[in-house]
C-alpha cells in the first residue's frame, strides 16, 4: 500500500518533469466514488490551460499547485498511484497498472497532456483514492486534520517525548494515527518498531528517553533508505522485517529469528519476541487491552439475547403497577381494560379472583336485611373454587365497558360454589336477568345442585 515512501516518490517525479509545463488536455473518469465532490467535466475545464507551478506533499496525501487555484489534490487510499509515460517509475504491488497496458490505463482516473508532450495520469484500481478540487488544500481536511509529516516536519526529542506521556494507548496504534503524526502505514510501523526493538503493544507513555530517541532515528533511516531506492520495495534492506511480515505465522523469520503475529488498532502486525519485548507495565496493559477486547466481545454477543427479554419485562411490570386501577375503573376505564389484555396468565388469576371478590361483598350487603344464612351462602357461592378459575378468567376479560359494575352480581351467580360442578352454558347465560330481579331468584340454583 502506498505510505509516505510511496507518495513521496510520485511527488519528486512529477516536480523534475511537469514543473513549470501548462495542461493542454484532461481526462477525468466517471467515477464519483473517486471523483470526489467535483463533476467530471468541472475537473478537467478547471485544470485546462493552467501551469503546473509545483507537486507538494504531507502525509499520504499530495496535491499539484497551479498558477491560480482552484488546486487539484491526491489521496493515495490503497492503490492509488502516478504513472508518467516514457518515465520509469517504481510501482508497488496493489497499484497493479503494467507499463505494457493500454495508455492511458483502464484504471485511470484522471489523465494529463502537457504542453511538451508528456503525459502523466493518477490511476486506482481499488477505487479507495480521492481526487479533490480545493481553493487552499493546507487549510481544508483532509489535509488540515494531518499532524506533522514524518519527513518535512520531523519532532524534536522533547516535543515527541512530552507528546508519548500523555497517550496510554500502544506505540504501533499511536504511530498509524495521522492526526499524531502522518505519513507512516502499517509496514512504516512494523519496520521502525522492529529496528528500534520496541514492542508494538508496549504502551506509549511507558516508552523509555533512550527508546524515543532511537524510535525517532529508526523512523528517519527507514524513509530514507525507502527514497534511495525510490520506494521499490524490492530493493528495501534484506534484513528488514519488512520481507517476511506478510508470510504465514510459522514460516516467518528474519534474520532467523521468528516473526510473530499480533492484532494492534485492528491491523496485523508482525514482530520479533526475541528481540521486541514488553516490559512489566506494558505488559500489564496489554493484558488488560486484551481482557478489555474480549469483554467487549462478548458483550457483543450477548447484547441481543440479554436485550430480546427485555420489552417483556417492562410490559409485566407495567401491568403490576397499574393492577389498583383495575379494581377501580370507571367507566371510561380504556387504559385499564388495555393493561388487563397484556398480564400474564398466572397473575390474571389471582387479580381476576380479587375484582370478582370486591362486587361480591356488596352484593352480600344488600341481601344481609333478609336473612343471615342468605348472606353465608351468597358468600360461599361467590368464592370460586380451584376447578372454576378458567371459567371465572374468562367473563372477566370479555365483560364490556358499560357492564363492568352493573353485572358484577351476575357473573358471581355463574360461578360454581364449593362442589365445584359445572353448570351448562345456557343456564348461566340466563342467571342474569332472574338475579336483578330479586335474591329468591337464586332458589331454582340451588335445587339443581341438591338433585
Amino acid at each position: 500500500m502506498p505510505e509516505l515512501p510511496e507518495v513521496e516518490a510520485a511527488r519528486r517525479a512529477l516536480q523534475e518533469h511537469c514543473v513549470g509545463k501548462r495542461i493542454v488536455q484532461c481526462a477525468a473518469a466517471d467515477d464519483t466514488k473517486v471523483i470526489d465532490g467535483v463533476a467530471p467535466d468541472r475537473l478537467e475545464a478547471a485544470l485546462v490551460g493552467r501551469t503546473i507551478a509545483a507537486a507538494r506533499r504531507k502525509g499520504k496525501n499530495m496535491w499539484l499547485v497551479l498558477d491560480s487555484p482552484p488546486h487539484p489534490t491526491f489521496q493515495f487510499g490503497m492503490a492509488g498511484a502516478i504513472h508518467i509515460k516514457g518515465v520509469e517509475l517504481s510501482n508497488y504491488k496493489r497499484s497493479a497498472v503494467s507499463p505494457t497496458e493500454e495508455w492511458p490505463s483502464k484504471y485511470s482516473k484522471l489523465f494529463v497532456k502537457l504542453d511538451d508532450g508528456l503525459e502523466f495520469s493518477f490511476t486506482d484500481k481499488r477505487r479507495f483514492a480521492k481526487i479533490r478540487l480545493i481553493d487552499n488544500p493546507e487549510v481544508a481536511p483532509p489535509i488540515s486534520e494531518l499532524g506533522p509529516d514524518a519527513l518535512f516536519e520531523p519532532m524534536s526529542l522533547d516535543d515527541f517525548m512530552k507528546s508519548l506521556s500523555r497517550k496510554n494507548v500502544p506505540i504501533k496504534s499511536l504511530l498509524l494515527d495521522q492526526s499524531f503524526i502522518s505519513g507512516i502505514g502499517n509496514w512504516m510501523a512494523d519496520e521502525v518498531l522492529y529496528q528500534a526493538r520496541i514492542h508494538p503493544l508496549q504502551t506509549a507513555s511507558k516508552i523509555t528517553k533512550d527508546k524515543c530517541e532511537t524510535l525517532i532515528l529508526c523512523i528517519k533511516e527507514v524513509i530514507d533508505k525507502s527514497l534511495e531506492v525510490g520506494a521499490d520495495s524490492s530493493q528495501f534492506p534484506e534484513n528488514w522485517i519488512f520481507h517476511s511480515r506478510e508470510k504465514k505465522p510459522g514460516k516467518a523469520f528474519v534474520d532467523g529469528k521468528k516473526i510473530d503475529f499480533v492484532t494492534v488498532g485492528g491491523r496485523n502486525s508482525a514482530y520479533v519476541p526475541e528481540l521486541q519485548k514488553l516490559d512489566g507495565v506494558g505488559m500489564m496493559a496489554s493484558r488488560f487491552e486484551k481482557k478489555k477486547d474480549k469483554e467487549e466481545d462478548n458483550d457483543t454477543k450477548s447484547t441481543k439475547g440479554r436485550n430480546a427479554p427485555k420489552p417483556a419485562k417492562g410490559r409485566m411490570k407495567a401491568t403490576q403497577g397499574s393492577s389498583n386501577k383495575a379494581a377501580n375503573t370507571d367507566d371510561d376505564g380504556n387504559e385499564d381494560y388495555e393493561e388487563e389484555e397484556v398480564k400474564p396468565a398466572k397473575r390474571g388469576r389471582k387479580q381476576s379472583t380479587k375484582a370478582a371478590n370486591a362486587p361480591t361483598k356488596k352484593a352480600g350487603g344488600t341481601r344481609g336485611k333478609e336473612a343471615s344464612g342468605d348472606d353465608q351462602e351468597a358468600e360461599e357461592d361467590a368464592k370460586p373454587a380451584k376447578r372454576g378459575r378458567k371459567q371465572a378468567e374468562k367473563p372477566a376479560k370479555g365483560s364490556s365497558k358499560e357492564a363492568d359494575h352493573e353485572d358484577a352480581d351476575d357473573d358471581i351467580a355463574a360461578k360454581p360454589g364449593k362442589s365445584g360442578l359445572k353448570q351448562p352454558p345456557t343456564k348461566a347465560k340466563s342467571l342474569p336477568t332472574k338475579v336483578q330481579d330479586a335474591g329468591p331468584a337464586r332458589r331454582p340454583q340451588r335445587k339443581v345442585r341438591q338433585t
